[in-house]
């Protein structure tokens, strides 16, 4: 570990201490995890602490962990992950948080923090269907009004539940049940043993 991650490591866990459930190092990076009932504090703590000086969100995202790596995940589904830097000290933190209800998915709204937040929450509701109470505008971002479901969580059809076409009857877009037939898109050679095989016999 460069002596650049040991003073970020050292800092975090001097500035967070028993809010970290967990920090890693790994490929020059630093990971932590936080309860959602710390999630907002500690956020506050990682921008304001002048050991760590945060200043700067450059991403969030949801993550739909239920199957990560293709694997089953025993444990909580969705989480949102963060991405902080600082210009001061010159290093950045990732930061993970998962949601306590996997039916109802809910993280704290961090734009008090960093208003940049604003659309990547909605993003993250959008796509994920993450909650994120004390946003002041949480509305879809990217799908359709009308859309129904979260299309990127792990258990949405590919095909989606409707589709959108304009009736020329009506003159006008109209929403129906999705009409596409699901067909096999795995390569013959993929899902055939024998495909390519040649008897010379």
């Amino acid at each position: 570990m460069s002596a650049t991650l040991e003073a970020l490591t050292l800092n975090l866990q001097e500035s967070l201490g028993d809010r970290l459930k967990s920090l890693k190092s790994a490929h020059g990076e630093v990971t932590v995890e936080v309860d959602a009932a710390d999630y907002l504090d500690v956020m506050l703590r990682l921008r304001d602490t002048a050991s760590l000086s945060f200043e700067e969100l450059i991403d969030l995202c949801g993550v739909d962990y239920s199957a990560y790596g293709n694997v089953a995940r025993q444990g909580r589904r969705f989480a949102v992950v963060t991405h902080l830097l600082s210009i001061t000290r010159n290093w950045r933190l990732r930061v993970r948080c998962f949601a306590e209800d996997d039916d109802f998915p809910s993280v704290p709204s961090i734009t008090p923090v960093w208003n940049s937040a604003d659309w990547f929450e909605r993003e993250a509701f959008d796509l994920y269907g993450i909650v994120f109470p004390g946003h002041s505008d949480l509305r879809r971002i990217l799908t359709d009004y009308g859309f129904v479901g979260h299309p990127f969580r792990k258990d949405f059809p590919v095909s989606g539940y409707l589709e959108m076409r304009y009736d020329p009857d009506q003159q006008r877009v109209i929403y129906q049940p999705v009409t596409i037939e699901p067909r096999e898109i795995t390569p013959r050679i993929v899902r055939e043993a024998t495909y390519g095989n040649v008897d010379h016999a």
